[in-house]
Parts: C-alpha cells; structure tokens; sequence
C-alpha cells in the first residue's frame, strides 16, 4: 500500500523564514550605510544570466573655432554602451539528526532557527566576498588608478600612500566616498593612533572605525578578496561602486528524510544575485555565465566602459603587510 510520509512533502517552517530575513536586513543595513552608499543591494528579480543596461559614452566636441577658415568640419559621434552585471548562484545543504539536537536537550526545531540564522550570514558574506574580489581585479587591471607600493621604499600602508592612492582621481577625488580594507591595513595604519573606540557594525564580516582616512570611512573586513599571494589590497570606492541586485527568491526546503539508520532534518535552499561595479562592464565572451571563482577574479573579465576613468568604481592601493 502506498502511504504518503513527511519525506513526500515539502515543509516550508515560518520560523526559518523569519530569522533569515532578519538577519539579512540587518547586514544589509550594516553594508549600505556603513560603506557610505559604495557598496549598494538591492532586490530586483530578473531573467537571464545578465543584465544590460546601455547608456551615453561621454563625448569630447568643444574644439578651437579656427575662423579663418570656411573648411569642413568634422562632427563628434554620441555613442551607447553597455554596463552588464553578470547572475552567480548560489545554493546550500544542511543535515542533523533529530537524535543529535535531542540528545543536546534541544527540540529538533531548534536546528530551524539556527540553520537559518547561519544561511543568512553566509549569505550575506559569500556576495561581499564576490563583490570585492571582482572589485579588486578590475580596478587593479587599470594601471591609472592603481597605487602598486610593493617595490617602492615603504611598501606598507600609510597615510602617505593612501594620499598618493586618493590622488589618482586627481580632482574627482571627493568622488571617493569610503575605504575597505583588510585589518592588516588597518592596524598597520591605525597603530597608536586610535583614540576611538572600534565600533563594529556586523560582527565578523564589517567593522567601520573611526581612524584618520582623510575624512572617509575605513571598512574593516578580513576578507580573502583583499588579498592576493603575499599583496594586499586596500579599496578606494566611489559612491554605487558596487551593486549587489538580489534576483531571484530564496527557495528553502526542510525535509524529514526516512530511509536511513537515524531520521535526518534536511535543510535545503538556492538562491542568486546579480553583481555589477560602476564604470566596467562584465566580459560576457570572456568569462562567460555564472562565473565561478577563477572566472570572477580575473581582471580582463571586467572590462572599462567609461571615457574616464574617474567616472569608474574608485582606486586601489597595493602594498604589502609592514615588517
């Protein structure tokens, strides 16, 4: 006789709902208002493995008026480009036995609530982590905003080399609206220098600190994004430097699975975000759809779209841990 049993069903519990919802608006709050609007999410669900959206180049027309002459002249073109964020999924799996929470004095529903305050912040810190390593490369594959202090005399952070990084945007540099760094940076360049106390906005993924970044917050996060081999990079960013576009609902299932030695809670879910850096334009040809992290992390798959550069996604400073 066929019988239906909880494995047959998908259980949808309010209560994981719930606490991943709210832990995500919380890290979003942290995110948006502690990078001073340079890194910016948003939900906007959309089809397709990208995103288009064309705009006008800026184009260069005024000319000396030679008038002498009755010559032709030549007219300038106004031209479209494209700026194209590119959708990467994600997905996750968690198991527990009941026996395991039971034995811990826990009711098995407990592992709901954990499962889904866990999955929020992996969530949240799995998007900055793509965000800022596709922000590194592409930013560093433009030599004009990019500060390399590794073979210079100091090849630290300092306050003087972070001017120098400022001033690649010459005088759009007021364009630079917040600092991101690794704590390796911020300590080097903080040292006996707090009279603040840190403040942490989300603990474990960003802290935003009251220390001297000529008038801009420093962001504080030890992510893996920042650095590369022995190098570490210090991020400039200008305000929407950094889209994240959450465009596609989050689906989560909780199933009981039967069948094995001990009755298993299954904790399953997928979901997919686009990620999209002001002034370059993903290499659709190049990297191609749902990059993984090779894909993600290689400079010449975001391409300069802009005429300047000062109208891109900031600067970057490169530079090594001090001694």
């Amino acid at each position: 006789m066929a019988v239906s049993v909880a494995s047959d069903f998908k259980i949808y519990q309010e209560q994981v709902a719930s606490s991943l919802t709210e832990t995500l608006a919380q890290a979003t709050d942290a995110v948006t208002g502690g990078a001073n609007g340079a890194i910016v999410m948003s939900t906007n669900v959309m089809k397709g493995d990208y995103m288009y959206r064309s705009f006008f180049q800026q184009a260069t027309a005024v000319i000396r008026q030679d008038i002498t002459s009755v010559a032709s002249g030549t007219p300038v073109k106004i031209t479209q480009t494209d700026d194209i964020n590119v959708k990467l999924h994600r997905s996750f799996t968690y198991d527990v036995t009941r026996k395991a929470f039971k034995m811990a004095g826990f009711n098995p529903d407990v592992f709901n609530i954990v499962a889904g305050q866990q999955i929020g912040k992996e969530i949240i810190t799995g998007m900055l982590n793509d965000a800022l390593l596709a922000a590194r490369v592409a930013i560093n594959n433009v030599s004009a905003v990019t500060n390399d202090v590794t073979a210079a005399a100091t090849t630290s952070i300092t306050s003087t080399n972070l001017l120098a990084t400022l001033a690649k945007f010459g005088d759009a540099s007021s364009r630079i609206v917040a600092w991101v760094m690794h704590s390796q940076q911020y300590f080097d360049l903080a040292k006996n220098e707090i009279s603040n106390q840190v403040a942490p906005i989300y603990e474990g993924i960003l802290q935003r600190v009251d220390v001297p970044g000529f008038n801009r917050p420093i962001i504080v996060t030890d992510s893996t994004s920042l650095i590369s081999s022995s190098n570490y990079f210090v991020l400039g960013l200008t305000e929407g430097a950094i889209q994240l576009i959450d465009t596609e609902p989050t689906d989560i299932v909780i199933d009981d699975v039967t069948g094995l030695k001990q009755l298993v809670r299954r904790y399953q879910g997928e979901y997919a975000f686009n990620l999209g850096l002001k002034g370059y334009q993903y290499d659709v040809s190049n990297g191609g759809s749902n990059p993984d992290a090779t894909a993600l992390g290689t400079g010449s798959n975001w391409d300069a779209n802009t005429t300047s550069i000062k109208d891109s996604a900031g600067v970057v400073l490169k530079c090594l841990a001090a001694a």
